[in-house]
């Protein structure tokens, strides 16, 4: 795969991913919030084979520093992300306009960050990316779904209350 190829697909998945997050802003989510969790796993999955790659050579303080680069990217994201109970009694992702500038830069820092690491090799290059992207996307997904569970509780005891005082 050469480079172009590369930066399109990788183009490709963040144009999906923002044009999912902005769809979610329009319908309601459905269920008790475990689709919040699925990108964990889509991302997890796959990773594991590129971070136990035996060709990846890397220190373990560059593990670490991944990870929390990752986590230090998930800060803005989480604190764009939120939820709303609207007047349908249904829960929505709540229109903020500033997640997709966080997602954006954060997609060009990952890129400039490519670019500066090119002297490790590409296998370890690959796996403390998908080590920096775990390190965002599990706490993001994590405390998304925590403050869906939230507002999910607060909705069915206010179901339930509103329903006893109408008895």
């Amino acid at each position: 795969m050469n480079a172009s190829s590369f930066y399109l697909i990788v183009i490709a998945i963040a144009a999906l991913v923002l044009w999912r997050r902005t769809r979610a802003m329009y319908r309601p989510i459905k269920g008790n919030g475990v689709r919040l969790l699925l990108p964990i796993l889509y991302v997890l999955l796959p990773s594991i084979p590129i971070i136990l790659n035996p060709k990846a050579h890397a220190a373990s303080w560059e593990w670490i520093c991944a990870l929390i680069f990752g986590f230090l990217l998930s800060i803005p994201l989480i604190w764009t992300t939120n939820y709303e109970l609207r007047s349908d009694q249904h829960i929505y992702a709540t229109k903020n306009r500033s997640f997709i500038i966080v997602f954006v830069i954060i997609f060009i820092i990952r890129f400039l960050l490519r670019d500066y690491l090119k002297w490790l090799g590409t296998e370890t290059e690959a796996a403390l990316f998908v080590t920096v992207a775990l390190g965002y996307i599990l706490p993001w997904r994590i405390v998304s779904f925590l403050k869906f569970r939230r507002i999910y509780k607060n909705r069915i005891y206010t179901n339930k209350e509103s329903l006893q005082n109408n008895i």
